[in-house]
């Protein structure tokens, strides 16, 4: 009676997705475009675009007392440390994982560019593609690389790190299955993250709400952001943190052809 095994190649494969959806993986694959972008934004000086993402946390710690320039990224490393910690995962990194991690957003970014165009032309009849990120049309093209690196990465830490997270814990908590509570969770953190990126003047339970940037609310723009903000919770959920962030990243940096 021989034992059943599986073939090199299976092994390597199935090795590969649960390592490259670690969260010790994601950090070394984001870290390289964290450090691109803030070392960006401090190069470009008053010529940098913030991303929208970046100045809301950042006005976040503020509040909560911490100015200190480089603390937001050190959160969002010590975030995912915390998330390897907490998983009780081993303390190893398969460094060639971050190859199949590039492969893998590049291909989801291009994806989701041709889903933007194919969405665009059957809600108004043209071509373009809209960006996840917000960014000044005169920008310069480096300004609008750093820019759209930002975007992928704390529209992330922000809506899926954090918020998906947080909202996903917290149904699990009030009683719903496991799968019912992600849903319920993308749905809404997606709903959010479409909302975020258009002109908003509101006053809500005695708090008034008004943003000074951002796109005029379209149905087409605003139904595929809801879509790529769907597709970013799939991600996170089923390949990990840093996937979801290069594939963003990609995303928006193909915008930059179309």
């Amino acid at each position: 009676m021989s034992a059943k095994t599986e073939s090199p190649g299976a092994q390597a494969t199935s090795g590969y997705w649960h390592e490259s959806a670690r969260p010790l993986a994601s950090l070394a694959f984001v870290t390289p475009l964290l450090l691109a972008y803030e070392i960006g934004v401090l190069w470009l000086g008053p010529a940098a675009v913030r991303n929208a993402a970046d100045v809301w946390l950042r006005r976040l710690l503020d509040l909560l007392g911490f100015t200190q320039y480089f603390l937001l990224p050190v959160v969002a490393c010590g975030l995912l440390l915390a998330w390897h910690h907490v998983s009780r995962q081993p303390w190893r990194l398969n460094w060639s994982v971050l190859y199949g991690m590039l492969l893998e957003s590049l291909v989801f970014g291009f994806v989701l560019v041709v889903v933007a165009g194919w969405q665009s032309r059957w809600f108004t009849g043209g071509a373009s593609v809209c960006a996840a990120g917000d960014v000044d049309g005169d920008a310069s093209l480096a300004a609008l690389v750093i820019a759209y690196l930002g975007a992928g990465i704390y529209e992330e830490v922000l809506f899926r790190l954090l918020l998906l997270s947080v909202a996903g814990a917290g149904c699990r908590w009030a009683g719903m299955s496991w799968r019912a509570s992600w849903l319920t969770a993308a749905v809404a953190t997606s709903l959010l993250f479409a909302v975020a990126h258009y002109q908003l003047d509101l006053t809500l339970l005695g708090w008034h709400f008004a943003t000074a940037h951002g796109d005029v609310f379209a149905w087409s723009s605003f139904s595929f952001r809801l879509l790529a903000g769907l597709t970013f919770s799939a991600l996170f959920l089923l390949r990990g943190f840093g996937v979801t962030v290069g594939t963003h990243a990609a995303y928006d940096l193909f915008t930059l052809l179309v």
